[in-house]
């Protein structure tokens, strides 16, 4: 995917891509790889397509919660579309328990941090605590990681409180894990655009 000429951002210099590249990542092993998009997106084909490519044993996290008839059918659509050769870790809320099982060698799916935070935030928890939390859970997991996390800064201010505090803390919990993943990709109407790192 690399090689089909996606620009790597990382300067407004007249720099070369792989050359800014350079200069900002020192480890492109993609131990954690980030994917943005907004609704839609297609963010989640395209990291479902990298751990297909990976050739490594598939695990997927599942944040979702079906509550009701259209989730339903979104996650039987995923379903279909993943295959039948993954571990599926249904867990809305508990990052260590989803992740601290998975072994070398594995790659992990987390689809995705958004729903996630919904889910914390929906339950009122404390939304640093957790955030915390599921940063310690990614670093101290032993499988490569893909995760899917929605871009919600893009749009207008939200009218309610609530939908404002979710934007924000999703804006944090976005720059938290884009720190901490080696290779970060945006997904703008299915094309990706490489943020940070490299794709293999």
């Amino acid at each position: 995917m690399a090689g089909s000429g996606l620009f790597q951002a990382g300067s407004a210099d007249t720099q070369t891509p792989a050359t800014i590249t350079e200069l900002r990542v020192e480890d492109v092993s993609a131990a954690v790889t980030f994917i943005l998009g907004g609704a839609a997106s297609g963010k989640s084909a395209f990291a479902e397509s990298l751990c297909f490519s990976s050739g490594k044993p598939k695990a997927y996290w599942a944040t979702s919660q079906i509550f009701d008839d259209e989730m339903r059918e979104k996650v039987a659509k995923h379903l279909a579309q993943r295959g039948a050769d993954w571990t599926t870790h249904e867990e809305p809320f508990d990052a260590a328990k989803a992740l601290g099982d998975l072994q070398d060698g594995q790659i992990c799916l987390i689809d995705c941090a958004t729903m996630w935070l919904s889910n914390h935030l929906l339950a009122d928890h404390d939304l640093e605590a957790e955030t915390e939390t599921l940063l310690q859970a990614i670093d101290a997991c032993r499988a490569e990681i893909v995760i899917v996390s929605n871009e919600t800064g893009l749009g207008i201010v939200p009218e309610n409180a609530l939908a404002r505090r979710f934007r924000e803390a999703q804006g944090r919990l976005n720059i938290a894990i884009a720190a901490r993943a080696q290779t970060v990709v945006q997904v703008t109407a299915g094309l990706p655009l490489v943020l940070k790192g490299s794709l293999p």
